[in-house]
């Protein structure tokens, strides 16, 4: 067995109802002053009272930053981060979709006043101290909630990450109820997106690729691929809902420690430039990338295949494996091509140059990939 290594969160709490439980994990592993990072549509839609309730009556004060937008700008996150440090704050709960997580990984390690935000993108740079970190996720998607991972939108359309195992919070906690509410297309969009992470880490070409996030890949997508078209038809279906989130637990911890690759790295220009979500950037360019891979891992395809799709059981292999989930994105109401969601043919050039920029991820892609690579995929999905 070749060598590895595999980090994830220390603590998982998950079950329905799980929420009430926020006041005594908070009393014992976050202490008396809670920043929690939000977004204003939480607030509004009431998501986050109940957890409000259960840290108020542990006797923790809470201060709320509600400012967190979709793809998260620089001047979002230091915004919170003097907001928490205002506060005074011991610890930070991440509430919300990836981007509020996100926010949040990084106010519990910019908070203590170390490190910069600028001198730490890339992987490995962050040293820390961090502040305690619990994520709470509301979507089924991300896997932010166990992921050394925070993207951030610099400039006007570039996005980087940081990277770095110190940033995987110390608890998440899941509660399947609180993505009752969510939309049937953020539903589709954020499905998407874990399965997408599910078939990047286990064809990636990472040196950390192992069995154990291959093992949950395959787990994922077999929660993801049976449970996503009946979460989206009937959003208050809690046992989709629940394997939903599990699965995109599992995802998560998969790609974290065995990375993405092209399918992100081609998402993140029509997200940074056009303001498209990244679920659905991922289901935009998803069958032209593994179409274009599809030489180079042929076998992985037809392996994951019968996982996601149990119809495919015998007669599994790569081309059926695509056309079910170009398919799937179809049937989940996702728009198929990039001029559906007002993305011009002359932009293309453009989107390829920046794709190419995303080397962190592009190093990892089973089939190596080049500027005209990325512009041909770029055409096909238009």
């Amino acid at each position: 067995m070749l060598p590895f290594t595999f980090n994830t969160a220390p603590s998982l709490v998950v079950g329905s109802g799980s929420i009430a439980r926020l006041g005594e994990i908070a009393a014992q592993r976050l202490g008396p002053r809670v920043a929690l990072i939000t977004d204003a549509g939480l607030v509004k839609a009431g998501l986050i009272a109940p957890a409000l309730h259960a840290l108020e009556e542990a006797g923790i004060a809470v201060d709320v930053f509600d400012a967190v937008v979709a793809d998260p700008p620089e001047e979002v996150v230091l915004a919170a981060v003097e907001k928490a440090r205002d506060f005074e704050a011991r610890a930070v709960i991440g509430f919300g979709g990836g981007s509020s997580i996100d926010v949040a990984k990084l106010v519990a390690l910019l908070t203590p006043g170390g490190e910069s935000l600028s001198e730490i993108y890339g992987v490995g740079m962050a040293k820390g101290p961090r502040l305690p970190l619990l994520a709470i996720p509301t979507t089924a998607g991300t896997g932010s909630e166990v992921t050394p991972i925070s993207i951030v939108t610099t400039g006007a359309h570039e996005k980087k990450g940081v990277v770095s195992p110190l940033i995987i919070p110390d608890i998440a906690l899941l509660d399947p109820d609180l993505t009752l509410g969510l939309p049937p297309h953020v539903t589709a969009a954020t499905g998407i997106d874990a399965m997408v992470h599910a078939i990047e880490a286990y064809t990636s070409t990472s040196a950390n690729n192992n069995p154990v996030s291959q093992a949950l890949a395959k787990e994922a997508l077999r929660l993801l691929g049976r449970n996503i078209e009946r979460a989206v038809h009937d959003g208050k279906d809690l046992e989709a809902r629940s394997a939903m989130l599990l699965g995109s637990l599992l995802a998560g911890q998969a790609f974290a420690n065995s990375p993405v690759a092209a399918v992100h790295a081609l998402a993140y220009p029509i997200g940074g430039h056009f303001g498209i979500p990244h679920g659905l950037s991922n289901a935009l360019v998803l069958p032209h990338v593994l179409r274009f891979n599809a030489g180079a891992c042929e076998a992985a395809y037809a392996e994951l295949a019968p996982h996601a799709f149990p119809d495919l059981e015998g007669q599994a292999n790569a081309a059926a494996f695509v056309e079910a989930l170009a398919s799937l994105c179809t049937k989940v109401g996702l728009q198929p091509r990039l001029r559906d969601v007002g993305i011009p043919r002359e932009a293309l050039a453009m989107m390829a140059e920046d794709a190419m920029k995303q080397t962190r991820l592009l190093v990892n892609n089973p089939r190596p990939l080049t500027l005209q690579d990325a512009r041909a995929i770029y055409e096909a999905a238009w």
